[in-house]
């Protein structure tokens, strides 16, 4: 039986007439016949670029949403329509092959729409590809924590809001560390076309130690300053505090350069209390040169400073003992610690541009969060810090954990490795085990 044809294969350019399957010699001097390949070869790699289906990438359970597959391919249609035209442009020049310079400014501008589509394609298909591997559950959980983030920031406000979709979607890349794309916003893997969705990069060092996924709550904040409508409101807001506190202007220039991973830091500990302080000292506790190094063009504020902004947060939202042991713990790792390279000012005045900035981000209401702060919004009490602590005992025993929200299970795994309930691989596999699934 015949091969039918591709998905929107053009009858027109692959028939071949009956009778005529060797009427004319396969030559290279066969203009036509030449001609005739590149319309092929052009209506093939169109049809290749199809939308992406729901049923392709593994387990349903573990693979893309549905409104992940319907946001990319509603970005690849935009690309496959002038990629039509371009294939169109190559069968008419195929036609009429006397003149072969049509048929090659033809299929050159066809191929250029072939590498800018299949580049948008090609990266996709690896992200989703990923959901059929091992690590698809280690995703799935990224997944899980931060829709529950977003869940709750929404529940949180002041007023209605649209909902944003499709929420974050996680994925595996070796080197570097947590990364996040916002959604909106130009990525150059995609041509430079606005990303459809917050993406998630998580390293496999953090998915491996999920009591350091407090990375995952500082990425997902990112993105939730944008959906929120804070991207412009929180710079002013911190600008205008630290003028009021007498804080000289170039150094108040330095805090706003650092406003969107402060934020990010200081919603992360909103979202997950007291354990994620312990997740970022993980990270920024390194040596004296790395912690206490100043860069003038650094979007990240001062490693050392970033741990004293957390332990405020701490202090203020009513976690005086946890915030004190941080304290502690800094002091000890930093006994009589000097910022290099910054300007002296900028150490000078840190004692009232810290709680200045806490302030401003976290205890100023803001019109788009309903007329709420921060705080508020993303309310953790002594309550939810209780219910992280039962759920750590539930995951060391190999239990269920119980109705705990999807972010708290990061600070419950953490309390379970220092109190030292369980070994570290037991709290991994029940950690995966308990997020690892998700239902449509």
């Amino acid at each position: 039986m015949a091969e039918p044809p591709a998905w929107g294969e053009d009858p027109a350019v692959t028939a071949v007439p009956t009778g005529s399957r060797r009427a004319r010699p396969a030559t290279g001097e066969d203009l036509s016949g030449w001609a005739r390949t590149q319309a092929v070869n052009a209506r093939r790699h169109l049809d290749a670029l199809r939308p992406f289906r729901w049923e392709e990438f593994g387990d349903p359970a573990t693979g893309p949403s549905r409104a992940h597959l319907a946001a990319v391919n509603r970005m690849m249609a935009t690309l496959r329509e002038p990629l039509h035209t371009a294939v169109q442009g190559v069968r008419r020049a195929a036609a009429e092959p006397a003149d072969p310079e049509p048929l090659l400014r033809a299929k050159a501008r066809a191929h250029r729409w072939v590498r800018a589509t299949e580049q948008v394609w090609d990266f996709y298909l690896d992200l989703f590809n990923q959901r059929q591997t091992a690590f698809a559950p280690w995703l799935v959980a990224g997944d899980r924590i931060a829709l529950d983030c977003y869940q709750y920031a929404y529940l949180g406000l002041g007023r209605w809001r649209p909902i944003p979709t499709p929420p974050p979607f996680c994925y595996l890349r070796h080197g570097g560390g947590p990364a996040t794309s916002r959604r909106g916003i130009p990525l150059r893997r995609l041509g430079n076309r606005l990303n459809p969705f917050p993406l998630i990069q998580l390293p496999y060092h953090r998915l491996v130690n999920p009591w350091t996924l407090g990375a995952i709550l500082h990425e997902v904040s990112h993105n939730l300053q944008n959906d929120l409508g804070l991207a412009r409101a929180i710079p002013l807001q911190v600008a205008a505090r630290l003028t009021e506190a007498g804080v000289p202007r170039p150094i108040v220039a330095i805090w706003v350069r650092w406003n969107r991973e402060t934020f990010a830091d200081l919603a992360a500990v909103l979202l997950g209390g007291p354990a994620v302080v312990g997740s970022l000292f993980d990270v920024i506790g390194r040596t004296g040169p790395e912690t206490l190094g100043f860069s003038p063009r650094a979007v990240h504020p001062v490693p050392y400073l970033r741990a004293k902004l957390s332990v405020e947060l701490l202090r203020r939202i009513g976690f005086r003992r946890h915030a004190d042991s941080y304290a502690e713990l800094w002091r000890r790792l930093y006994p009589g610690a000097r910022l290099s390279g910054a300007p002296g000012a900028l150490q000078a005045t840190a004692a009232t541009a810290i709680p200045a900035v806490v302030d401003a981000m976290c205890f100023t209401s803001f019109p788009s969060l309903g007329h709420r702060p921060l705080a508020r919004v993303l309310r953790f009490e002594p309550k939810e810090q209780a219910m992280i602590e039962e759920a750590a005992e539930r995951l060391a025993d190999g239990v269920s954990p119980g109705v705990v929200p999807e972010r708290f299970l990061i600070g419950a795994v953490r309390f379970a490795l220092d109190e030292r309930m369980a070994p570290p691989q037991r709290l991994v596999g029940f950690f995966m085990e308990e997020l690892g699934r998700k239902s449509r």
